[in-house]
């Protein structure tokens, strides 16, 4: 595949990768267009409008239209255009330059088991994936119960009374939090936020950017050791901790608030079905990322967030919510509540510059609660806590002396007089990743999918060349030592709604799901008239790829030599998005318009004190 844009637009070449002669303009395309498949008008409905309005052609109409300083004359250097079939096995063959290996790297990312009935009727089903965002409520009933499961599922796994139809990401989710805790703080005494070192870097990375523009100055340090000689307005700390240790953080809690600040949880949702909630030991808001909820990891994403807190914050909690309310018979109805917050309401007044939710991935992680039901979710997590004991146990009889703390699926080790090198390229052969720290400290965490056969794999790398003197089969009725506190096990009951307690087989969640898609409107029933961010149009042979294992199952912190496909597709589209946009950069990191819009002001902000204008601080928004 040619991944340089060319010229011209003749619609189909013998060899895809070369422009079609002119001998053969006259050659007859009898294959279908993607173009002639989803985007209308067609060609006999442009004409009558043509002829309404007295034109001939397209060409001479936009020419007369078009104001001619902004009128592009050339074609864009972009390739030609193919057809579906073609550019599924070009796809095809992109995906092939990925390499999957064993993902061992954690940091908030983990491989998951999709049930297939929630792949198969949600993800790859367009009754679910082409809906609209739900502002009709009337015709939104399904998929606001299932975002009503999605807020019933945090508020218990969190011990916190209320929760959002989640957001985009656990490191923004982070961000909002901050602003969140800043703007419910009484009087303006202090700009100060503490974030615990031992959160995920790419957490701490997001809070850094958005902290600069709202002047917060971030204290990053050990909660542990930290004195606050002066008020805060908030603290962050990760539950269990990046490096896999669960801290108890009720005397931090403390702290935090003695200094004036509200405290942030960023914790593992599958965890909490194991450890104390958030709620109960002082926290004031809890976030996270419900990825491993039955959504693929997908390079990074995207994934739903969650967000809970208490109920005198309700005002101020960003993103979507789900309410209960009644119809005109007196029948219970769900809506969406508390919009006054939001954006297109109450402008530059509004909690948040979010007014989403990541909708699709909600409602699968939401079903995922439902199909597994509180003992199902509590099974997988004593799995991977008891797989992750055994290779605890394994590791020390290699030789590895691993700390005596708390774990729940990750253990951080020192390699002691084993060479890093080699164990890297032992590693590579043997197709695992894993988390390093420096260099000479790594890290394993272990998720839904890993086997005994994993720990044999990973027991055979460690041994570092040589003889494997203990498997996993071998250690499987050893006894592990406890690895959570008593003072850290939960002992509150979660889930406890019929809802996640009824459809536990695979017809009975077939049907469920299919009940609450009757009760939505998608493009399966209906065009629907409304235009928006939500509203580019998910073609078939788009959604194909989502579920492709080498697109799928791909770690975000993987290294760039085994993500060379998704490379591929970067560069093509950064290229094509320049040609297009006449701009000499593009960023894809933004995964909203909310998020776009911060990364557009931040720039803009950039350039100013590129200027020495860092004082232009003022945007203007018409009220259009």
């Amino acid at each position: 595949m040619n991944a340089q844009p060319q010229q011209g637009t003749s619609q189909i070449p013998s060899n895809p990768d070369k422009t079609m002669p002119d001998k053969t303009s006259q050659w007859t395309d009898f294959t279908d267009t993607f173009v002639d498949r989803h985007i209308g008008p067609r060609d006999e409905d442009v004409q009558l409008m043509l002829d309404k309005i007295g034109y001939t052609s397209i060409a001479p109409f936009i020419e007369d239209v078009v104001p001619t300083d902004i009128h592009h004359e050339y074609p864009l250097n972009l390739p030609r255009g193919r057809t579906e079939y073609e550019i599924l096995a070009e796809l095809k063959e992109i995906a092939s330059q990925n390499r999957v290996y064993r993902s061992f790297i954690g940091m908030g990312y983990y491989n998951c088991i999709i049930p297939p009935v929630i792949q198969r009727n949600i993800l790859e089903n367009p009754g679910w994936y082409t809906q609209y965002t739900p502002y009709q409520a009337e015709i939104s009933q399904g998929r606001l119960e299932a975002l009503l499961n999605f807020q019933t599922m945090i508020i218990d796994l969190t011990g916190l009374p209320i929760a959002n139809a989640s957001l985009l990401d656990e490191s923004t989710a982070a961000a909002e939090a901050m602003s969140m805790c800043l703007a419910v703080q009484k009087g303006d005494a202090s700009r100060t936020f503490f974030v615990s070192e031992t959160c995920h870097p790419q957490t701490i990375a997001v809070l850094r950017t958005r902290a600069e523009p709202l002047d917060i100055e971030l204290l990053i340090g050990d909660h542990r050791t930290v004195t606050f000689d002066s008020s805060i307005f908030g603290a962050i700390v990760q539950y269990p901790a990046s490096d896999g240790i669960i801290h108890d953080y009720s005397e931090f809690a403390e702290k935090v608030h003695a200094a004036g600040g509200l405290l942030v949880v960023a914790a593992d949702a599958l965890s909490l079905t194991l450890l104390k909630p958030p709620g109960e030991f002082g926290a004031d808001i809890a976030l996270g990322s419900t990825q491993r909820f039955g959504v693929p990891v997908g390079y990074g994403g995207p994934h739903a967030a969650f967000f809970a807190t208490h109920e005198q914050y309700k005002r101020n909690v960003p993103g979507r919510m789900v309410g209960v309310s009644e119809d005109a018979e007196g029948q219970p109805a769900l809506r969406l509540a508390l919009q006054t917050r939001e954006q297109h309401i109450r402008r530059e007044r509004a909690t948040s510059n979010i007014c989403t939710a990541q909708v699709l991935l909600a409602v699968i992680a939401s079903m995922y609660a439902v199909y597994h039901g509180p003992k199902g979710l509590r099974r997988i997590a004593e799995r991977v806590h008891q797989l992750t004991g055994i290779l605890r146990k394994g590791l020390q009889k290699l030789g590895y002396a691993i700390d005596d703390t708390p774990y729940f699926d990750t253990l951080c080790f020192e390699l002691g007089s084993v060479q890093r090198d080699e164990l890297f390229l032992t590693a590579d052969s043997h197709q695992i990743n894993f988390r390093v720290f420096g260099r000479d400290r790594v890290g394993i965490s272990l998720d839904e999918t890993t086997s005994l056969r994993d720990i044999n794999l990973l027991l055979e790398a460690f041994a570092a060349g040589d003889p494997i003197r203990v498997w996993a089969d071998d250690l499987i009725n050893v006894e592990p030592a406890e690895a959570i506190p008593e003072a850290l096990r939960r002992t509150s009951p979660y889930l406890t709604h019929p809802i996640f307690n009824t459809y536990h087989s695979e017809t009975e969640m077939l049907r469920y799901i299919h009940k609450l898609q009757d009760k939505d409107l998608s493009l399966t029933m209906s065009m629907i008239p409304l235009g928006s961010c939500t509203m580019k149009l998910n073609a078939t042979a788009e959604m194909v790829p989502v579920t492709w294992p080498a697109f799928s199952q791909l770690h975000p912190f993987a290294p760039l030599e085994q993500t060379k496909g998704y490379q591929t597709l970067f560069e093509q589209l950064e290229s094509w998005l320049s040609e297009i946009t006449g701009f000499s950069g593009i960023s894809l990191q933004p995964n909203a318009g909310s998020q776009g819009e911060y990364a557009g002001l931040l720039v803009i902000r950039k350039y100013h004190q590129s200027r020495n204008e860092g004082h232009r601080n003022v945007c203007l928004i018409p009220e259009s």
